[in-house]
């Protein structure tokens, strides 16, 4: 196995890791959720469950990293006591990062087709929601186009993986993390420029304390930000983890989390500075998924003065997001190719690319030759079910488990995880944490698991 390599910068850890954790669909939902949750109200409530949730999850799958200086693969047959089993997780694990990856390239091909199309000119202008709409149905019917603009992506995520740890990820993605940051708060200043950005901004952001006299709505925004704290650091399945077994030991992994958190939220805030502001100013009704992204949007930027341009900015910014996530799973994967078959790099990134491949093919004919297939019931379709393995069920499990691990007398154990966590400068874990460690944290992560498996198939 090759020599393990350390990140060369502190901010390349930082933002290569926030990038990783900066998801798609934490750039559309967080923004959505906060305007129909009480604004500003619901983003105080989100940061508590943010402390409460998110960092601990973050700092525990980054000590395990960081302690075993191995991938999933190995970490917890290092770390666990002589003779426990705990090591026979990593067996559910590991499949989670494959099928994120069977469609989350996909969806990294669509922002990649609508940026080369802005970018191009051949968005035309002036279109109608329901134009927007067709001409994203005609990309879903097209697997050729699908194909070609998902191949692209996969092969440059998987090339900047190739060059290793500070040769291909750090040279490459920290620049491109700072290129999405500055896009972000670009194009979101010029939204002050934009007629509707007092009644965007009022949506978004408006202190609604009216959720606090009215029970149902107050259970439904704690709900959404307990969800979207535990969901926005894409935790659980092994991707902040490698990068936990790459850094140093000169910083406290509790300061390390809550940077990271910081630059997770910061990125959501300005995506809504950008996202309300152009919908109210064109009149376009703001939605959530991927119809707000690839049709209200498309509407906005069409009917836009310098729409092309604009249009094409922000689906950059949106490649940017997708891509570091894609490196940063690619990471995870080739390093736990490398630990369990003791292969060289350059095989790993070979192999796994033809098998993401493979693996990408039912997500991108499920749109259209295999439409037919609906695993979740009626209008569903294949990525629906891929989704729902990893979202509301590896995620949320593996998050259960990396827990339990950290605090368990047969795991790593909370003392190792303490000093751990503690080594170098800044701000420490304390040790009366341990009880809402070791039972609440567990309880509220089943509950998450539990309801939302009930939401989708009740």
């Amino acid at each position: 196995m090759e020599k393990r390599e350390q990140f060369r910068s502190r901010l390349g850890f930082l933002l290569i890791a926030a990038g990783c954790a900066i998801g798609l669909g934490n750039v559309w939902r967080f923004p959505y959720i906060t305007g129909q949750n009480g604004g500003a109200v619901f983003v105080i409530i989100y940061l508590f469950f943010l402390l409460i949730l998110g960092v601990p999850l973050l700092t525990a799958e980054l000590a395990v990293g960081r302690a075993s200086r191995r991938s999933i693969a190995q970490a917890f047959n290092v770390l666990e006591t002589p003779g426990s089993k705990w090591h026979l997780n990593k067996y559910w694990m590991i499949p989670g990062s494959y099928i994120l990856m069977s469609f989350y390239g996909l969806l990294t091909g669509w922002m990649l087709y609508y940026c080369v199309r802005f970018i191009t000119g051949q968005v035309p202008t002036n279109i109608t929601e329901e134009a927007a709409s067709a001409a994203f149905g005609e990309l879903l019917a097209s697997p050729l186009s699908m194909f070609v603009a998902m191949t692209t992506v996969v092969v440059v995520a998987f090339a900047i993986v190739a060059f290793g740890v500070v040769r291909g990820i750090e040279r490459i993605t920290k620049p491109m993390m700072l290129a999405l940051l500055a896009l972000l708060v670009f194009m979101a200043v010029r939204s002050f420029t934009m007629p509707g950005f007092a009644e965007g901004v009022a949506f978004y952001l408006r202190p609604d304390f009216s959720i606090f006299s009215d029970k149902d709505l107050l259970i439904n925004a704690l709900w959404a930000a307990m969800g979207q704290a535990f969901f926005t650091l894409s935790v659980g399945q092994g991707s902040i983890e490698i990068f936990g077994s790459y850094i140093n030991r000169d910083h406290s992994l509790l300061s390390e989390g809550v940077l990271i958190c910081a630059l997770d939220t910061v990125v959501a805030l300005l995506a809504g500075f950008v996202i309300f502001p152009a919908c109210f100013s064109y009149g376009v009704e703001p939605t959530a998924g991927p119809g707000l992204l690839f049709v209200t949007l498309n509407t906005v930027f069409s009917n836009m003065e310098w729409g092309a341009m604009w249009g094409g900015l922000f689906f950059l910014f949106m490649l940017f997001a997708a891509l570091s996530t894609l490196v940063g799973v690619f990471e995870a994967i080739i390093a736990m190719s490398m630990e369990l078959f003791g292969i060289t790099r350059k095989r790993a990134v070979v192999a796994n690319f033809i098998a993401i491949m493979l693996l990408s093919i039912p997500a991108l004919l499920g749109f259209n030759v295999l439409s037919f297939v609906q695993p979740m019931g009626e209008g569903s379709c294949i990525m629906d079910l891929q989704d729902f393995i990893i979202s509301n069920n590896i995620l949320v499990l593996g998050s259960f488990f990396f827990v339990c691990f950290i605090t368990a007398r047969t795991g790593m154990g909370f003392q190792r995880y303490l000093e751990e966590s503690n080594s170098g400068e800044g701000l420490k874990v304390p040790a009366w944490i341990y009880p809402y460690l070791r039972y609440v944290l567990p309880c509220i992560i089943l509950v998450l698991w539990a309801v939302g498996i009930a939401k989708v198939l009740l």
